[in-house]
């Protein structure tokens, strides 16, 4: 591709905003620029102010620890986003004192050097993270507005150029489907990137995505969307960033989902409860062993509980995206993400029945947007939120979002997920008994089974009328192979509700795929595991004669735990 047309590609693509609404990119009327600017000085207004009590966590348990690390370096980075850099500085060093490998900490102290414009001291922190093993990548990555001061500097540019890099963070994979697949990537500078897919390794015969140039305002991130392509296929790819083919290590492949009425087998992983753990990071690799065709992440993806520091939110989302075992898992394996209330606010938090009303529910999901690639958000910029659906050979995926418009559970008729999306998770179960769907796997963040975190009304506990309101138009319509999974415990469990005049429903829940912190078991599930870190696999065989779902439980050293196996017929009204 030529300058001229990888110029003529950023043009195009700077005219877009990332505002996914039914899984596509739309034109920013003028209207709509107006009311995002005005949302956003109304969140920079409001900054400064203590976050409301419909966000603090009140209604729920006592917070939990954080555990002995996730949470240390980000408090620095916040303490730095707030003007105060010494205090940053303080415990930086004292931690380092003990821990002097430590690599998170070298970083904290350059970003503090840098916002008291010292970029001399902060490009020897540089070096000392460098060379420690740190990737590169996360000074080009910032937070970007804290570490100008640095990255501006010849010597830092010099330095950069020593250690050349074609990706910052990527590529994910996500919203895939038997024909199409998005990739994420996030690039230093704003840079056309392109995507080419092949059947063959020597990358003959490829297709081709449009290009799409990395922008600024999307925090220089860009997705691609690759179509035309073969059902249930294996396929080479590699990302062009400014026309040349990005350095992959190792190289990524991807498998297209089957075609509908395929009635294949396939598995799904999911989990939740990932805070940035450095030990435990190579759970990305164990969950790459099973080669799943999907990876949910259920929510407390990554930890933030700063919802009014977008500088403490992208930083969390930064250290886990430079991984190289978390790169290596999302670069082959479609990621479906959604948030629960460490993404999304502070722990056990609330949301509130408005869009806007509280200032930062807008920028905290824009940040979301930026940093997945879901099919859609919601319903877009006109109702935000993280819910989404989508299908695999007849398995219907129903993933809504627990936090956005929660109300609190000490209110007369409380809603954990508002009338709007409500109103939409009604009609994607009528679709699913409309389509015929093998079986229906309805998400939530938190579980939904009585008495799983005893004490408390963050779970479904608090909302027991609209949970009734769901389980009962399942029964009422006859919707038939619906099972439940969720996140939000740190353990993985499985339950069985049994539901006079209609079939059990079964849930599968887990929550530890790299969290220290663990829950206590609960008596009534059929069986619990919170010895070491772990996830769920979810089997489908549709070829069966009589259609089975197995969920296993398997920890960070891929030892089955567990297994629980439904038949389809187990979920059906007799």
């Amino acid at each position: 591709m030529s300058k001229r047309h990888l110029l003529a590609a950023c043009l195009a693509s700077a005219i877009l905003i990332l505002a996914a609404s039914a899984g596509t990119y739309l034109l920013a009327a003028p209207g709509d620029a107006k009311a995002a600017n005005a949302r956003k000085a109304k969140a920079a207004k409001a900054k400064a102010a203590p976050a409301p009590a419909a966000a603090t966590g009140a209604e729920g348990e006592p917070e939990e620890p954080e555990g002995p690390y996730k949470g240390i370096a980000k408090a620095f980075i916040t303490d730095i986003a707030n003007g105060k850099a010494d205090l940053a500085i303080k415990g930086a060093n004292d931690y380092l004192a003990e821990h002097p490998a430590d690599l998170e900490c070298p970083f904290c102290l350059a970003v503090a050097y840098s916002t008291l414009k010292q970029p001399d001291k902060a490009m020897e922190y540089v070096k000392q993270a460098v060379a420690g093993g740190l990737p590169i990548g996360r000074f080009h990555a910032g937070p970007r507005d804290l570490l100008a001061t640095l990255t501006e500097t010849k010597a830092f540019r010099d330095f950069a150029a020593e250690h050349p890099i074609d990706l910052v963070h990527g590529p994910v994979l996500g919203a895939m489907t038997d024909t199409s697949v998005r990739v994420w990537v996030r690039c230093a500078t704003m840079t056309p990137v392109q995507v080419l897919a092949s059947t063959s390794a020597d990358m003959s015969g490829a297709v081709k995505s449009d290009p799409v140039c990395t922008a600024a305002w999307v925090d220089y991130t860009a997705v691609v969307e690759v179509t035309g392509l073969k059902p249930d296929t294996v396929y080479h790819y590699q990302v062009l960033v400014g026309g040349k083919p990005a350095k992959i290590d190792p190289a990524p492949t991807f498998r297209t989902f089957p075609a509908p009425g395929s009635k294949s087998r396939f598995q799904v992983v999911f989990g939740g409860g990932a805070g940035y753990t450095p030990q435990h990071e190579r759970m990305w690799d164990t969950l790459l062993k099973h080669r799943p065709l999907a990876f949910l992440a259920m929510g407390d993806n990554v930890y933030i509980d700063e919802p009014e520091s977008p500088e403490t939110q992208r930083y969390c989302y930064y250290r886990r995206q430079s991984r190289p075992e978390y790169r290596r898992f999302v670069s082959a394996t479609p990621m479906f993400a959604i948030w629960d209330d460490h993404d999304f606010g502070t722990n056990d938090c609330i949301g509130s029945p408005g869009i806007d009303d509280i200032p930062w529910k807008i920028p905290v999901w824009n940040v979301f947007k930026e940093n997945f690639v879901n099919p859609s958000y919601g319903g877009g910029l006109k109702q935000p939120g993280v819910w989404f659906d989508f299908t695999i050979d007849g398995v219907h995926f129903i993933m809504p979002d627990c936090r956005y418009y929660r109300t609190s559970p000490k209110l007369p008729s409380p809603t954990m997920i508002g009338p709007v999306q409500k109103k939409w998770l009604l009609e994607r179960l009528m679709a699913s008994k409309a389509s015929g769907a093998t079986f229906t796997v309805l998400a939530s963040s938190v579980p939904w089974t009585t008495g799983t975190k005893p004490g408390s009304l963050d779970t479904w506990d608090g909302f027991p009328q609209e949970r009734e309101e769901i389980f009962s138009f399942i029964k009422d319509n006859r919707i038939e192979g619906v099972f439940l999974i969720s996140a939000d415990r740190h353990r993985s469990d499985a339950y069985k509700n049994d539901r006079p005049g209609a079939y059990p429903l079964y849930e599968a829940s887990s929550s530890k795929l790299t969290n220290v912190h663990t829950h206590g078991l609960i008596k009534k599930a059929l069986f619990g595991y919170n010895a070491k870190c772990s996830f769920g696999l979810l089997t489908f065989d549709a070829a069966a004669a009589d259609p089975e779902l197995t969920y296993d439980v398997y920890n960070i050293d891929d030892e089955k735990i567990n297994t629980l196996k439904v038949k389809r017929s187990e979920l059906s009204f007799k």
